[in-house]
């Protein structure tokens, strides 16, 4: 099984967050509709980790 993880940085497991732990395959790539939703949920879920990075405004 092959995973997409997306996890902000921390100094320990406890204080780290994770925006996107997906299962992924060679199908979330085989059609044009499918990579673009697959792009798009990874960047959202980037936007997300890097908000939610201490030192960033708004945390």
């Amino acid at each position: 099984m092959v995973r997409i993880t997306v996890s902000t940085e921390a100094a320990n497991q406890d204080a780290a967050s994770t925006h996107l732990d997906e299962r992924v395959n060679s199908g979330h790539l085989d059609r044009d509709d499918n990579a673009a939703e697959f792009i798009e949920r990874l960047g959202w879920a980037i936007t997300d980790a890097e908000t939610a990075q201490p030192g960033k405004p708004g945390h």
